[in-house]
């Protein structure tokens, strides 16, 4: 039975809507709201740089041969996205870029895990102003990259008429590469990784919430069965969605070290 149903039978369930992610504010600061995505985004930041400020002090400080078991830790996260992204689709050259990914890579890994983590229960890249902001720097990052190595005119030459192709092509081809490299990537970027944890979270909530009204409010053997498969379901779905949180985490990364090695060669 489900909670669209409850809520049209009028039992008084109400299922969860876009309003969950608009938690009321703390605090404010003058017009500043402090409210919980703030919290979240400031906490996964000095979350991941303490963790690697912690993890690297030792060998920093000239630590011995033997890496402690912090130290251990962060290098195999650092390594997972130097070799798995990094040297994967950069080769040697993608070495420059890994703190880069790697800090792409942990910052909406830990934002998205906040969304299965209480009392937070909130995915800080849910909100869409947070994955428009790291998909802008990634723009920016092959833009300028693009540009650094062909110059200005190279590099717009190179996008938007690839050789080898008959040159009534280019009247289609041209303005389609120019709207993919400048608008359609970045759109996507953002918008793949805000609606997969917005859409997550949400389908997360409803089994939450419509398992407890059924166990609580509902009741009878119907209400206890349906209830408990739906909190069973609820866990199964968390699970599934901390894997979720994590891919989404990878695919970010890996289409911007792809974009990335897209301005570093000379025909892309």
């Amino acid at each position: 039975m489900s909670s669209t149903l409850l809520a049209a039978e009028g039992n008084g369930f109400t299922p969860p809507g876009p309003s969950i992610f608009e938690p009321p504010p703390f605090f404010s600061i003058g017009a500043f709201e402090v409210d919980k995505p703030i919290v979240v985004v400031l906490l996964a930041t000095v979350l991941v740089g303490a963790f690697f400020y912690a993890a690297s002090r030792r060998a920093a400080a000239g630590g011995g041969m033997v890496p402690g078991k912090l130290q251990y830790v962060g290098e195999s996260a650092y390594g997972f996205v130097r070799n798995g992204i990094g040297m994967e689709t950069l080769g040697k050259e993608g070495l420059r870029f890994v703190p880069f990914l790697a800090t792409l890579f942990f910052f909406i890994a830990v934002n998205n895990l906040f969304g299965i983590i209480p009392p937070f229960q909130l995915p800080g890249t849910s909100k869409i102003a947070i994955p428009l902001v790291l998909a802008v720097m990634v723009w920016a990052v092959y833009n300028y990259l693009g540009i650094k190595r062909a110059g200005f005119v190279g590099y717009f030459k190179a996008m938007m008429f690839p050789p080898g192709i008959p040159w009534p092509v280019y009247i289609l081809l041209a303005p389609i590469e120019l709207l993919s490299n400048f608008v359609v990537r970045p759109v996507t970027l953002c918008l793949r990784l805000t609606l997969n944890m917005f859409a997550g979270h949400l389908v997360l909530v409803l089994f939450i919430l419509g398992g407890e009204y059924l166990l609580l409010e509902y009741g009878g053997i119907v209400g206890v069965l349906a209830g408990s498969v739906s909190i069973f379901a609820s866990i199964v779905v968390t699970f599934f969605e901390a894997f979720i949180q994590l891919l989404q985490a990878y695919v970010f990364t890996l289409l911007a070290a792809l974009y990335i090695g897209g301005a570093l060669v000379d025909e892309h």
